[in-house]
This record gives structure tokens, sequence and C-alpha cells, in this order.
């Protein structure tokens, strides 16, 4: 008979309409009232301010309610649906759980509306978190913008000044034209900090743009810093090179989707070696079966490595086809880091110049500390004496151009987290790859990343003034004109080019 009672009791529990914490005379006026009688009754609701009303709330945005343990059908426009939405934020900023009440902040970051201004102030006195509070205060300096008392005003102008928001910026410059000598003046001298430190924001994002793109251009360039300008090779075929490694790190993405998806956000750390073998052996066979017979032969070793680059193009095109295909970031590269309010540093940037970072300094301890390094090093400043010496010229030639060649396969890897592979991604920066070279002094890596951190840097500054196209023609008349004057490159040009 008890386990009867208690079934009964669970029963009727689960059956039971259910009961909402806002005053049920509330809800008969949001039942039976016109818009603006329900948006009055959100207001009151929002400035009782109890969290318990949001079921309440999501209901009423359904369209359905229960009164007096029947449904009821409630119209629910764009108008009210708004500030249903609003209130449901406004309720959440007194949420216990840290997450939700941030969230709250963040919605109401864009776009507080008065009614909420009680909501905030309660949030505002019990909140300790040092990520909500700031939030909580600027949504209260945008609501009290607003006010008739002039002392909340100048509190909310003061309050705006200190913060970085461009939103912050609009409001300020709305009371440029106001009525009020104070109110006036104290705006402009707040709008005049914000538009300060907002400006230091846009160089900061624009020097972080020009960093991360020159370190993606430092990255297609070091391969050809090696085969160009330390061998002498012209190689029209790196582009594809960099093409590979972008197609290896895709497969060994689906690898890892299809076999073992849960470790899917560790699939990168298996593409980066991946991409470097395949770039490399494809590499060190087209040295042994084209490129060896062509040293010392400049404009055939141009057109036979151009051909084959349009070879590789159509492969590619035969085995995947000729659209674009997605790579995916790992969910350790998605997302970013919000410095200053408007800049937001991607993750997979970041990324990319710590490892275009440890790939450079990983090429320098290759070069100037291992028995590979010092015999390229010797094969370059004197061949025939390296050779005298017992130096394998030929296979030291094979090493050093499949080193390169896996370097391009590396920058493929890279450039596959930020867009789209397909079948021309190398064309985009064969020629950017020269020009960082060139102008950094052929066979000098430290004047290679110099050039590439320069060519990004000035790019980016030049885009904001004059857009991409104009920027990419000023820059191609800039370095045309720099090698005229100084045609061996920031550093004096060493390697097998001075022999010839």
């Amino acid at each position: 008979m008890r386990a009867l009672l208690l079934g009964l009791m669970l029963l009727c529990v689960l059956l039971a309409p259910p009961a909402y914490a806002v005053d049920a005379a509330l809800a008969q006026r949001i039942a039976a009232g016109d818009n603006d009688e329900k948006v009055a009754v959100l207001a009151k609701i929002v400035a009782a301010a109890d969290p318990k009303d949001i079921p309440f709330l999501q209901s009423l945005a359904e369209g359905t309610v229960t009164l007096d343990g029947k449904p009821v059908e409630i119209t629910v426009n764009n108008r009210l649906r708004r500030e249903i939405e609003g209130a449901i934020a406004a309720l959440k900023l007194v949420d216990p759980d840290r997450t939700t009440r941030l969230a709250a902040a963040k919605e109401l970051s864009g776009g507080a509306e008065p009614g909420m201004l009680p909501a905030v102030k309660k949030a505002l006195a019990t909140e300790k978190d040092p990520e909500i509070k700031p939030l909580l205060e600027a949504i209260m300096a945008t609501l009290g913008i607003k006010s008739t008392d002039k002392a909340e005003r100048l509190a909310a102008i003061k309050t705006l000044g200190a913060s970085n928001s461009p939103t912050s910026r609009t409001l300020l410059a709305e009371l440029k034209d106001d009525a009020d000598v104070e109110i006036k003046a104290a705006s402009q001298q707040a709008l005049k900090a914000v538009e300060g430190r907002l400006a230091w924001a846009e160089r900061a994002g624009l020097l972080f743009a020009g960093i991360s793109l020159g370190s993606i251009l430092l990255l297609a360039a070091l391969g050809l810093a090696i085969t160009y300008g330390l061998m002498g090779v012209i190689n029209m075929a790196h582009g594809e090179l960099i093409m590979i490694g972008a197609y290896t790190t895709y497969l060994v993405q689906n690898l890892f989707r299809a076999h073992f998806p849960g470790a899917f956000d560790a699939y990168l750390l298996f593409a980066v070696p991946a991409a470097f073998a395949a770039s490399m052996l494809v590499g060190m066979a087209l040295e042994r079966t084209v490129v060896r017979f062509l040293y010392g032969r400049p404009l055939e070793t141009l057109l036979a490595t151009w051909g084959i680059s349009l070879m590789l193009i159509q492969a590619v095109r035969t085995i995947f086809g000729a659209q674009n295909v997605q790579v995916e970031n790992p969910s350790w590269m998605s997302g970013g880091m919000e410095i200053l309010s408007g800049v937001v540093l991607p993750y997979s940037r970041i990324v990319i110049i710590a490892f275009a970072g440890a790939v450079l300094v990983g090429i320098g301890l290759l070069l100037a500390k291992t028995r590979l390094g010092l015999f390229v090093r010797g094969v370059t400043q004197n061949r025939a004496m390296a050779s005298c010496v017992g130096v394998p010229t030929a296979r030291v030639d094979m090493w050093a151009f499949g080193l390169g060649s896996g370097l391009a396969g590396l920058a493929g890897c890279a450039l596959s987290q930020i867009g789209n592979v397909g079948p021309d991604l190398g064309q985009s920066y064969i020629v950017d790859s020269f020009l960082v070279v060139v102008v950094g002094g052929v066979g000098q890596l430290a004047g290679t990343v110099l050039a590439a951190l320069g060519l990004g840097i000035v790019n980016k500054l030049l885009e904001t003034w004059a857009g991409a196209v104009i920027a990419k023609i000023v820059v191609l008349v800039f370095i045309i004109l720099f090698i005229q004057k100084r045609p061996q490159g920031m550093f004096a040009m060493k390697g097998r080019a001075v022999e010839s």
C-alpha cells in the first residue's frame, strides 16, 4: 500500500502543470494584455531579478504558458520575442553558474534596454568575478548615459571613457551635440581617450596581421632559401611541393577521422612529419631524375621544373579532383584570444607563428651543428675543395634539395590550417617566396627572416591604406627599385651562384 501511494504521488508530480515563480496576476496580464501591456509586465519581471522566473519566460517565448492548470496560447511577435530574450539574458546575470552569467553579460553588452537596469544593478552589487564585473559596469554605463539624471549621466560618461570598446566610442560620439555644456565637454574628453586606446588596438591588430603574413611567407620561402639560395637551383615546382604537404595533411586528417575519431585533435602532430616526408621524397626524386643534370644551367632548370609543376598540378586534379578540399582545425586551434576590445588573435595564426619560429630554429641548428649542415655549407662555399677532401657532393645535393622540399611540405601543412587546399595552392606563394629570398639576400637565412616579416608588415599596412591590389603593386615596385640599388639583397650573396 505504501509503495502504491508513493507511486501515485510521483505520478501526480510528473503530470502536474509547471509551477512558475512569477506572480499569478502578472502571468494573467501577460496572457490577456496587448503588446504594450506584455512589455510592461516583462519590465516588472526583470526588475524583480529572480532567475526562477526564467522557465516562465522560456515557455512564453514558445507561445504557450500554463495558467490554472490549463495551457494558454499566446501570440509572440518579433518585438515581444526580442523583449523576452533580453529579459531572460537579464535574469541570467544573477544565475549561480559563472558560465551562464558570463554568456548573459556578453549578450547584453551588444545592447541592453533601459528596463533591464534594475537587474543589472542587482547583479553588479553581488558580482565578484573579474571578467564579468567590467562587462556589467559597461552595461550600466550604456544604460546610464540615457538617464534623465545628470549625475548618473556624468558617471556613465566617465565609465565609458575608461573602456576600450568601439560601442563606447559610438555612444560618446552621440553626445557631441548635447544641450548640456558639462555633459558635452565630459563626453568629448572621454571620446578622445577612447579613440586613443582604440587607435593603439588597431595598430596592434595590424602588427599581428603583418607578423602572421610574414610567418606564412617565411615558411613558404625557407625551403626556397636552401634550393635556390644555397644551391642556386631555380625550382619553379616549389609551390607544388607546398601543395603536396597540404594534401598530405588532408589525407592524415581523413585517416584520423575514419579510424581514430577520439584522437582527432592530435592528427596535426602526425601530419607535420608526414607532410615533411612526402614533399622531401618527391623533391629528392626530382633532384635525382631531373635537376642533377641541369646544375649551372638556370634557364633549362627553370623550364624543366615549371613543366614538372604542371604535371604535379594535373596529377593532384586527377586524384583529388579540381575542387578545393577542406582541412579542419583541431579544437585547440579554434577560436582566438581577445587582448583588447575588437582585437582578436586567432589561435591558428598564433600556432603558425610559433611553428615558423620553431622551424627556423631547427634549420639553423641543423645547418650549424650537424654533419649534413657542415657538408652543405662546405659544398656551397667551395664545391671543388669540398669534393677534394672527400665530401660526397652528389649525395649532399640530393639531401639538401630534399631538405628544402621538406620545408615546403611543412609550409603546406601550416597553410592548410588557415584556408582551403586546392591544386593551385602553391601558385599563390611561389612568386612571393622568390621575392623574399631575393630581397633577403641569396643564401642568407637571416635575410630571409627579415624580408619575410618586413614584406608581411608592409603589405598589411598598405592594404589598410589602398587595398590589397594596390598594396601588391606598391610592394612589387619597391622590390624592383630595391634590387636595382642593392642586387645582392639585404646581405651579401653567397653560395654556388657566386661561383658561376
